[in-house]
């Protein structure tokens, strides 16, 4: 009887491991090879520190001056700590300030990407990484 118990565990485990991994979406399978990049330019509208991912919302003037939303995907809440961004101070970004982003485009050709750098007005980068 315990033979079928480990089995059955062994079983259950494994469907739940599965479906957690299959939700977790792959950086690649979404956003443009490495080779390809964006860049714009814009106002910070919101950042938000989620898991697994966080998100950077800008406000980007396109050629009539209307106001585009572009939101780029950054890692976890706890991996942005390590690149300077927290809660607590944002690392130091406030909503209408002015940045640049590079960011890898998303593949279906929505304003959004992968964040690589945030360059503030005052000539500092942000580095993020693929995670």
């Amino acid at each position: 009887m315990s033979r079928v118990n480990s089995v059955v565990s062994v079983a259950l485990i494994s469907v739940v491991f599965s479906a957690a991994v299959s939700a977790h979406h792959s950086v690649q399978a979404q956003y443009a090879p490495e080779g390809q990049k964006v860049t714009v330019s814009g106002a910070v509208a919101k950042l938000e520190f989620l898991n697994p991912h966080s998100y950077l919302t800008l406000n980007v003037k396109d050629a009539n001056g209307k106001i585009v939303k572009w939101a780029f995907e950054l890692g976890a809440a706890v991996s942005l700590r390590g690149r300077g961004l927290s809660r607590t101070d944002q690392g130091g970004l406030k909503v209408g300030e002015e940045v640049t982003a590079t960011a890898l485009p998303a593949r279906n050709g929505s304003t959004s990407g992968y964040l690589l750098t945030l360059q503030r007005a005052d000539g500092s980068v942000m580095k993020f990484g693929i995670e």
